[in-house]
């Protein structure tokens, strides 16, 4: 097993464009990978790139009509049909839209196949996380999903059990429908209640016969101790009895309480802290490590974005960047002439970071912890455990 971490990474996934009026901009993308060379990350980790995710591979997870219908409309944009989520508000159809959907596919995919085969130990492509994409539609952004092909790329070498930790304000449908039912996967998502978010789903009762569908619920304003403790307080039990043999995370930077389409209000500092235990948690129970780090949504595309998955590269590669240290004035002209907006100035939101173990105590007013103990007392029995 190598000890070795990748960076999955090719300019033409910027070309995942849906317009200059969408909020998924994918200057976020040009800016997270500066920074990370703006650090010199892009020596701690081997940067590659792999090629497009083939039709055979985005079947194991999408229609052939649906991926037919994206390459129809990847083609003729004013052609496209609304009824695969096609040419909707949220996901404009854009020409070459297939080509770079499958190259980020690819990306996750090459990710997956890298860890496996025990050439690298942890893998990240934060231009992935597209978790709302179905078997047969577009959604919230999402054209192929990725996070689901590179899971599906690992039962199909061989993988026993998969585990997926979601971390995105939205909840993980798309990855949760993919593998619903299938006790290889556990899937784990912590977001935003469904009530007051898209895409409506993701309720902690919302779990299969093996409990192998995990949903944490958060009310809407959760910030960094509250966010804290329900990871700590579901993630870590689950992991150790489901013991996977590779761990696929998805970081989704839109918990940021700057995020302008959600309700949390997470800090840049817990979401380092979030990634940090993804990585030990890697090391912990999974045998060599291995870990597939991907990101997801994230729509304050200067100020948040790039510095949350720029600590994800650092902390993948065994060389976090120092939450207080100054971003380098290299970057931040480079954001000023793409943006003409002010980057930020240092890797941190000032915040220290605590929370308290569900093992402390909670309280039955609180609303975090009815949360929390909605979904222990949906799962857990399932899994045999206690709730």
């Amino acid at each position: 097993m190598s000890g070795r971490t990748l960076l999955m990474w090719d300019d033409a996934v910027t070309a995942y464009d849906f317009g200059p009026s969408h909020p998924m901009d994918p200057v976020r993308l040009s800016l997270t990978m500066g920074l990370v060379r703006a650090y010199g990350l892009d020596k701690a980790v081997d940067v590659v790139a792999a090629p497009p995710a083939g039709d055979s591979t985005l079947r194991l997870v999408h229609r052939e009509d649906y991926v037919a219908a994206v390459r129809a409309a990847s083609a003729d944009p004013g052609a496209a049909d609304q009824a695969y989520g096609l040419g909707t508000v949220d996901d404009p159809a854009f020409a070459g839209m297939h080509e770079a959907s499958a190259l980020i596919a690819g990306q996750s995919v090459g990710a997956a196949e890298a860890v496996w085969r025990g050439d690298a130990a942890h893998a990240v492509n934060f231009a992935g996380g597209l978790h709302h994409a179905m078997p047969g539609g577009a959604a919230g952004f999402c054209v192929y999903n990725d996070a689901a092909l590179a899971i599906a790329r690992l039962l199909e070498l061989g993988a026993e059990r998969v585990a997926y930790v979601d971390v995105d304000v939205h909840h993980g449908d798309g990855v949760q429908t993919a593998f619903w039912d299938d006790p290889r996967v556990l899937t784990i998502s912590l977001h935003e209640h469904p009530r007051l978010l898209f895409p409506g789903t993701g309720w902690p009762e919302e779990t299969d016969a093996d409990g192998t569908a995990v949903n944490v619920a958060l009310p809407a304003g959760t910030g960094d101790e509250g966010w804290l403790r329900a990871f700590h307080s579901v993630v870590p039990e689950l992991l150790a009895e489901f013991r996977p043999q590779v761990l696929v995370t998805q970081h989704g930077a839109d918990t940021h309480f700057e995020d302008p389409l959600a309700h949390l209000a997470v800090s840049l500092d817990a979401q380092r802290a979030v990634q940090e235990a993804c990585h030990a948690l890697a090391h912990e129970h999974v045998a060599g490590g291995k870990w597939v780090a991907l990101g997801g949504g994230g729509y304050a595309v200067v100020d948040v974005v790039p510095r949350s998955w720029t600590h994800l590269v650092g902390v993948a590669g065994h060389a976090p960047v120092p939450p207080a240290s100054v971003i380098p004035s290299s970057w931040r002209d480079e954001v000023f002439a793409r943006t003409r907006q002010l980057g930020p100035g240092r890797m941190t939101d000032g915040r220290v970071v605590r929370w308290r173990d569900w093992e402390s105590g909670y309280d039955p007013a609180d609303r975090l912890d009815q949360a929390i103990l909605a979904t222990r007392r949906a799962v857990y029995p399932l899994r045999g455990l206690l709730a």
